[in-house]
Order: C-alpha cells, then sequence, then structure tokens
C-alpha cells in the first residue's frame, strides 16, 4: 500500500491561539514578499546569463536590492487611469486577482511542529478536510480579478487579454484539478498536511508520475507564463488585460503572477515531492533529526525553488506557443489523457485492496495485481490511441477545407497583369489568343508600336 490504511490525522492547531495565527500570517506574507523579489532578481540574472548580458548589477550586492528600487518606483509613480473606465472594477481587479494568490498559501505546510512563543503549532496556517479544493476555487477567483481587469479598461486589447486569460485558466483548471485525483485516490484525504504525512514512505511522483506532467504543464498555462504567456503577448495584445494600468495597481497584478508562480509550485511541492519532508538520503541521517521541526522550513523552500527555476528556464529557451494550438492541446490531448489516467489510478487503488484476484508482481517495493494492471494498460492505450486517431482525422479534414475554401476551379494566370501560378486543386483557364511572345521595343523615340487589339489588352492587364 502506497498509503497507510488509517491515514494520520489533520495537522494539530489545539494549542495555537489567534494571536499566533495572526503572527504566522504576518510571518507568511514577509516570507512570499521577500521571495517575490528574491524571484524577480534571480530571473532577471538568469536571463540574462542566458542571452549573454550582465542584468540588474549596480543597485545593491549584485543588484540584489534592483527589485525592491522597482517596487518604489511603481509607488512613486503617477497613477493614470484611462478617461473611458469604471474607476471602480479598474482599482478593485488587482487587488482580487494579488489577493486570491496570497490566500493560497494559507492551507499549504511549510514544516512539522515547532515550538513559537512557549506553543507548539504546525508550520501551516490552517487546515481544511477540502483543503486542496479550496486552492482551486481560490484559483477560479483570480480568474474574475483578470476579466473585470481587461473588461474596466474600456479598451479593446485588454479586454481581448482578459477574455484570453479567463479562457485560459479556466480551461487548464479542469486538467489540473484531474491530475489531483490521482494524488487524492493515493493519499486517502483532500488535506495537504494528511497528504504530507502519506508520503513518508513515498513520494506521489512516482506512482503517480503521470499527473505529475500533467501538473506540470497546467501550472505553466495556469500562470501565463513562457511560452504559454498568450494573454501578454506583446505582438498581438500590447500587454494583455494590463496594459492600461500602470503605478501600483500595475504592481499589484505584477505581484499576484510571481505569488502565482510560488503558489503552484508550493502545491507541487506539497503533492508530488513530499511537502516539507526531507529527501529520502538525507531523512534516515541521525533517526530523522533532520525531518523535523524548521527543518522542514528548509527543505519545502528549496523545492518549491526547483520549480521556480524552471519558469525561468522554460522563459529562457522556448518560444511563444500560438494561442488556438495552445487550447486544442489542454482541451483534446491534456484532458482525455488526465481522464484516462484517473481510471487507470482507481484500477491501481482497487488492485490494492485485492478487488481482481491474488496474482502480483512487485514494482517499487509494492505489490500490484497483474490482471487489473493489464485492463489498466489495455484501457490507457484504447483512450491514447483514439484520442490521438480522432484529432488527426479533424486536422486533416480542416487542412482540406481551408486549402479548398473560396478557391475557383479555373483561373486566367494572366488577369492580374503577371503570370501567377495555380493553387492546388485548381487548373488554368485556356485564353482563346494569346499576346505575341516577343513584341520588341521601339528602336527610336518618334517609332511607334503598333496598336493592340482588345483581346492583347485584356491579357496586358
Amino acid at each position: 500500500m502506497l498509503a497507510a490504511a488509517d491515514p494520520p490525522g489533520p495537522a494539530d492547531f489545539s494549542d495555537t491561539p489567534v494571536w499566533l495565527v495572526v503572527v504566522k500570517a504576518l510571518l507568511l506574507f514577509a516570507y512570499l514578499l521577500v521571495s517575490v523579489l528574491l524571484m524577480i532578481w534571480f530571473e532577471r540574472r538568469m536571463i540574462g546569463r542566458m542571452q549573454q548580458r550582465p542584468g540588474p548589477n549596480r543597485v545593491g550586492p549584485f543588484g540584489l536590492l534592483q527589485s525592491l528600487a522597482d517596487g518604489m518606483k511603481s509607488m512613486l509613480k503617477e497613477d493614470v487611469r484611462p478617461a473611458g473606465a469604471d474607476a471602480l472594477v479598474f482599482t478593485v481587479a488587482p487587488i482580487i486577482f494579488a489577493s486570491a494568490a496570497f490566500i493560497s498559501f494559507a492551507i499549504i505546510p511549510f514544516g512539522g511542529e515547532v515550538s513559537m512563543f512557549g506553543h507548539r503549532t504546525p508550520l501551516q496556517l490552517t487546515d481544511l478536510p477540502v483543503a486542496a479544493l479550496l486552492v482551486l476555487a481560490v484559483a477560479g477567483i483570480a480568474a474574475y480579478g483578470i476579466v473585470l481587469g481587461g473588461w474596466s479598461a474600456g479598451s479593446t486589447y485588454p479586454l481581448l487579454g482578459g477574455l484570453r486569460a479567463t479562457a485560459q485558466i479556466i480551461s487548464y483548471e479542469i486538467a489540473m484539478g484531474l491530475a489531483l485525483v490521482a494524488v487524492f485516490l493515493y493519499a486517502g484525504s483532500m488535506s495537504t498536511s494528511e497528504i504530507v504525512a502519506a508520503q513518508s514512505d513515498l513520494w506521489f511522483i512516482v506512482p503517480a508520475c503521470v499527473s505529475f506532467v500533467i501538473y506540470v504543464i497546467t501550472m505553466v498555462g495556469e500562470t501565463n507564463r513562457l511560452p504559454f504567456d498568450l494573454a501578454e503577448g506583446e505582438g498581438e495584445l500590447v500587454g494583455g488585460y494590463f496594459t492600461e494600468y500602470s503605478g501600483m495597481r500595475f504592481a499589484m497584478f505584477f505581484l499576484g503572477e510571481y505569488i502565482n508562480m510560488f503558489t503552484v509550485s508550493g502545491l507541487a511541492t506539497t503533492f508530488f515531492l513530499g511537502g516539507w519532508q526531507a529527501p529520502p538520503g538525507i531523512a534516515a541521517i541521525g533517526d530523522g533529526m533532520f525531518n523535523t521541526g524548521w527543518w522542514g522550513l528548509l527543505w519545502f523552500t528549496l523545492k518549491m525553488w526547483l520549480f521556480m527555476y524552471g519558469f525561468v528556464w522554460l522563459r529562457g529557451t522556448l518560444l511563444r506557443t500560438r494561442y488556438d494550438q495552445f487550447m486544442r492541446f489542454g482541451w483534446k490531448f491534456l484532458m482525455p489523457v488526465a481522464v484516462a489516467w484517473v481510471i487507470a489510478v482507481a484500477f491501481i487503488r482497487g488492485a490494492d485492496a485485492g478487488f481482481f484476484g491474488d496474482a502480483t508482481f512487485d514494482l517499487f517495493g509494492r505489490s500490484f495485481p497483474i490482471s487489473s494492471l493489464i485492463i489498466v494498460g489495455v484501457l490507457a492505450v484504447l483512450v491514447l490511441g483514439s484520442t490521438w486517431i480522432w484529432e488527426t482525422r479533424v486536422e486533416r479534414q480542416a487542412q482540406e477545407q481551408e486549402e479548398t475554401a473560396g478557391v475557383p476551379e479555373e483561373i486566367d494566370p494572366f488577369a492580374g497583369g503577371h503570370p501567377v501560378p495555380p493553387m492546388p486543386g485548381q487548373r488554368l483557364l485556356e485564353p482563346t489568343r494569346r499576346a505575341p511572345a516577343d513584341r520588341s521595343l521601339p528602336e527610336t523615340p518618334n517609332e511607334t508600336s503598333a496598336p493592340l487589339t482588345h483581346e492583347e489588352e485584356q491579357h496586358r492587364g
């Protein structure tokens, strides 16, 4: 079994008074703000290295204070609002977006129980039996901030960017939620602290590897980051939903985007990489002395920054995709694969319970019934094969329709005055009489050519 028959209970907050909750919330807020400042500096330095330029290196040692200087600049800049904008919604939209990004971190465990001001309390703000669903709900609320920000500006490009971003977030939240279903099946709970505790023997990145890949793809699309920053494409939409924003309103959107990056990275760490628990080799040192207390904050931060480096690496190496291709990939590939994988995991969990016979084989130190795994494999192959065949057929039909739509069967190659080759599916219209092949120019200015006939003038244009 990958999870204990009786999973451990949620984090114990019985010795956590209200004032300590407020203190932890302030510490969490400061942790995220400092992380965002470091991430902006880190991203600019890494992209600079990849593109053979230095990056920020003037303000503070190694340019570390450049992000802080940029934040102060945003606070002091003139805050411009378009004349046709809805004043209230224009201000509330970035607040909704940034606030929703902070809320998701309330249920992420940063470590085990620690001693704070004489009380034993988990390094977690709060926990719920359905904490994972709370994250998805908050992500849906963040979509309101984006679409309202684009609509309230009273401009075309922000509106298009807001609609793009909203459709993109909603589409990829479905695949993300389906990817997390496999984690819930393995852990037997939706509580984040229980999910972390269920990975004490084996991280879920191993048995739920397909869910991990789907989640990583969807979290890049969810955060509007390259190569999926289609809602902010400068070549198409100038800047997307925050084109008309400036000053602190723009900084709120900017802050919310980076907080969202930390949120999805923290959730990936919690659901697939054992959360705050130390790596297997280190966890065995000294009877787990490095796997308790404040050490969990260190391991959690290191794992989370691995994903943050992945964001930077993708931005520095990949090109922006096309919007229709990205949406087609999410709806027609990721979602069917996620559904097939959830069904497969359900069969595997049923096999662990002994519902499909006694013949088993060992994998990763666990016993799996052979019959159920064969059924799962056949089902997954059928689903993926059907999806691929259907997608190929649809693309071929669309390409054929695009090639033949609005194309006349016969064309006159000289109709525009210059010879034009026929397109696929066309044939040349033979003229009744062609112009002479060789008509020499007059030798002297006073010498003129013979007048052209009406048919020759038509062929010459």
